[in-house]
């Protein structure tokens, strides 16, 4: 029977595949992969390749859906899905290693891997290199657990510290973490008295967003039942036990407020790129990579950069950091990767997708509401909420957006 690869050309076969690397498994790193492989695989024209993914989780988890899984014990289990229960990627030319990415060499197009569990180090040789692994997050914004029976224990952990509070729970941070982390607690957990404090005038004050935006969730919030601070910045958090013998928080604010908490969560992000593995050459300033349009690294100073990428949070690129950008740039970026192969095989100029400068727009999930902000300005409630997150925070909308399942 004749190979599926027959009329490849003779550099390329299934002993010999296009090596594609990408470390991250997240929204961008699976977009990456998935679009690829639905290129790879057309009958005219198909090419052989090996994908492999890097991530520090063994599976992969639904960031959107952190402050649902914060608050329900049930939702945190379906967050995280192994990356070998995910239908579409269980075949023989894709493999995931559970460790992290110590170095990249552009010039070889060599790898260093840490693999857990047992740190053993081993070199990996691509020929294409994505880089889609996002931002390090603090708790409780993410989870820290590498692997999913500890980010199951480490959840229910928290659920049952807020839960069993007698005093408010107070959410630090008035961002869209600390906005979606509060109305999610609230909604799964009536009886929680939650407050929300924030050190600026208007929640949302970090966003390039229009002030009837962050008046809209405020609004929102303050209607879930979450009581909101403004202008409250934290000085101090001192546990103390009160009459009952039960560890609690005395909290002091900048402006003199006190208050007694049961618990004090810090929804302050504090995100920093995780970009350590990558040559200083490929990124700016604040360590974010410079990337062209077509999503490839953009420094002429590393030989090969052509054949890098990065997708996701990772790039220094204009608009408010989302999970459908990194999906788009991803699903952009596996198509110019099969350009780059077309080129080599049939020595035709490639024709890359692009992305554009992308303006500031949101989703933000409220309690049983939603807000959004984009080019058609802003809508908010029910209907909102069922478009952009539906009941579980958006899980579904990824994962057939994804094709996880493989069923399209």
């Amino acid at each position: 029977m004749a190979s599926h690869f027959a009329n490849v050309s003779t550099a390329r076969s299934e002993a010999n595949p296009y090596k594609v690397l990408i470390a991250g498994g997240c929204y961008g790193g699976l977009a990456v992969a998935i679009n690829l492989l639905q290129k790879c695989d057309t009958i005219e024209s198909p090419i052989p390749v090996d994908i492999t993914f890097v991530d520090e989780r063994d599976g992969f988890y639904h960031v959107i859906g952190s402050p649902l899984a914060m608050a329900s014990s049930s939702y945190a289990e379906k967050a995280w899905t192994y990356f070998k229960d995910i239908p579409i990627l269980q075949r023989p030319d894709v493999r995931f290693l559970h460790g992290t990415v110590s170095k990249v060499d552009p010039e070889s197009k060599t790898a260093t891997i840490i693999e857990q569990p047992n740190q053993e180090e081993q070199a990996l040789a691509y020929d294409y290199f994505v880089a889609a692994t996002g931002l390090r997050r603090v708790w409780p914004v993410v989870p820290q657990s590498a692997k999913k029976e500890d980010y199951l224990k480490e959840v229910r952990r928290h659920i049952d510290a807020v839960t069993n509070s007698t005093a408010p729970v107070l959410i630090v941070g008035g961002g869209a973490v600390g906005i979606e982390m509060a109305a999610e607690l609230k909604e799964v957990q009536p009886h929680v008295n939650v407050t929300l404090a924030h050190s600026r005038g208007k929640l949302l004050s970090a966003e390039p967003l229009p002030d009837n935006v962050k008046e809209c969730a405020l609004d929102m919030t303050r209607d879930t039942g979450v009581e909101v601070l403004l202008n409250h910045r934290l000085k101090s958090k001192t546990p103390v036990k009160n009459e009952s013998g039960v560890e609690v928080y005395e909290v002091e604010f900048e402006n003199g407020h006190k208050m007694v908490a049961s618990q004090v969560v810090m929804a302050i992000s504090r995100s920093e790129p995780t970009s350590t593995y990558l040559p200083t050459e490929a990124l700016n300033e604040d360590r974010f990579v410079n990337i062209r349009p077509t999503l490839q690294w953009s420094s002429e100073n590393i030989p090969g950069a052509a054949s890098h990428f990065a997708v996701g949070d990772l790039i220094n690129w204009s608009g408010i950091k989302r999970c459908g950008g990194a999906m788009h740039q991803g699903r952009f970026a596996g198509y110019n990767i099969h350009q780059l192969m077309l080129q080599d095989i049939q020595g035709k100029d490639p024709v890359f997708n692009e992305i554009a400068e992308v303006p500031p727009m949101i989703g933000l999930a409220v309690g049983k509401n939603a807000l959004s902000y984009g080019g058609e300005g802003m809508q908010h409630g029910k209907q909102v909420m069922e478009w952009f997150f539906e009941e579980d925070l958006g899980f579904r909308i990824v994962w057939d957006h994804l094709n996880l399942s493989g069923t399209k």
